[in-house]
């Protein structure tokens, strides 16, 4: 049986009076690749700004390798304000910050792609390697971590051979084609050696040609790294083709779960998509 990996219990994430996420649960385990969707404004990328830490959320808990790395719940004025559920249910307050979820193995892209876009290829994915060194500021500044520094400049360039990037690693970054920048921004990620992967639209922007070159992708750094992936996309194709179970948000509420055939045929998810028929209407 695999491994539960990451674990959302019962979220909200409330903004004054707005619900952006209400009382969402899921579950991701060892191995697969789960999709999150729902409309434009459901709450997905906020879910992911909770699971990464960028958010504390306004009630609930997170987990990732059955360890509470997230948990809050409604204080001060949140109290009178607060419409989720639940509200008594969590006693304990605490919250790791983005870089520490990061190195306990929790590494994430966005929906729009945030490289360094002056620096070059071979430098966005370097970068991110120095978020596991050892080096401070004396032992960096005397240069007497230049045996560190040297494997992580080949882990670099081992890492840019395994994705196909090896030839434009001297390029600019957002000198990149689209598609290319998308793989390099993922390659940044892989760098941090995570165990989850988080991918917020990764096919967003792309042609046809382009997202079956990313769905290959995905199942092909999932086999080599090692990897579990919680994936935000809209393209319905990519998403039925490579997930393994998927969720459904709409209006921060989750409607749905299940494989791709049982969400295809969910008339819920249909109508969240497609639109409800009013009365009267054929």
């Amino acid at each position: 049986m695999s491994k539960n990996i990451l674990r959302v219990e019962d979220i909200t994430m409330q903004f004054g009076g707005v619900v952006a996420v209400d009382n969402l649960s899921l579950e991701v385990n060892e191995g697969e690749i789960v999709s999150l969707i729902g409309p434009n404004g459901a709450g997905k990328t906020t879910a992911f700004n909770v699971i990464t830490g960028v958010y504390a959320p306004t009630n609930g808990a997170v987990f990732f390798d059955d360890k509470m790395i997230t948990s809050n719940l409604p204080k001060g004025n949140m109290k009178k304000l607060y419409t989720g559920q639940n509200a008594g249910k969590y006693t304990a307050t605490m919250k790791k910050t983005p870089d520490q979820i990061t190195k306990l193995g929790v590494a994430r892209t966005f929906q729009n792609i945030r490289l360094f876009k002056e620096l070059t290829a071979f430098d966005n994915v370097l970068i991110a390697k120095h978020m596991r060194s050892k080096a401070n500021f004396l032992t960096a500044t005397l240069g007497l971590n230049y045996k560190e520094e040297r494997a992580m400049r080949d882990e670099t360039m081992k890492l840019l051979d395994i994705l196909g990037l090896r030839d434009v690693k001297d390029e600019i970054a957002s000198s990149l084609p689209y598609g290319q920048q998308r793989h390099l921004e993922i390659a940044r990620a892989l760098a941090t050696k995570p165990e989850l992967l988080l991918l917020d639209e990764p096919a967003a922007g792309m042609n046809p040609q382009e997202t079956d070159e990313l769905t290959a992708f995905i199942f092909d750094i999932r086999t080599k790294f090692n990897l579990t992936v919680l994936m935000i996309e809209h393209h319905m194709d990519l998403v039925m083709d490579i997930s393994d179970r998927i969720y459904v948000l709409d209006f921060g509420k989750l409607i749905a779960s299940g494989t791709p055939e049982e969400i295809q045929n969910n008339q819920r998810v249909i109508d969240a998509y497609l639109g409800v028929q009013e009365d009267g209407e054929e």
